[in-house]
């Protein structure tokens, strides 16, 4: 999945370039539409997953007026996780800026505890990639 993220004043720290903690924000928005779009909205329904694990790589800066996206998929599902790798690229000249590794956990609010990965969601996030490949 690809989420154009537009750039905000208020996203650039005094270095002049976007702050780290915004990029953090831009993967949120990314994994937000991801998820939604495979059939699990964040704020709604008895199944949702949560971040259990974050890695983030900067690679280069990015700037106010930088035209940016983000980039979305999943690596692996697992019995109670889903692993999923964004990047943000420079769509100008197709850089990457910053990459993150993320493992979810499935997450049932009914019983505020971990749980499985519905089948449904499985077969979601397959037919979404399949349908979704660069």
């Amino acid at each position: 999945m690809i989420l154009p993220i537009q750039i905000r004043f208020n996203d650039v720290d005094q270095m002049g370039h976007i702050n780290n903690a915004v990029i953090m924000e831009y993967f949120d928005l990314g994994k937000s539409e991801y998820f939604s779009a495979v059939g699990v909205p964040p704020e709604t329904g008895e199944f949702t997953v949560v971040i259990v694990h974050l890695e983030v790589d900067f690679l280069s800066q990015i700037h106010f007026h930088d035209h940016i996206h983000i980039t979305t998929h999943t690596e692996k599902i697992g019995n109670k996780s889903v692993t999923v790798i964004q990047q943000v690229v420079n769509t100008d000249t197709g850089d990457i800026c910053a990459s993150c590794h993320t493992i979810l956990s499935g997450y049932s609010r009914l019983t505020q505890a971990s749980a499985p990965i519905p089948d449904s969601l499985r077969k979601s996030i397959k037919k979404f990639e399949e349908e979704n490949k660069d």
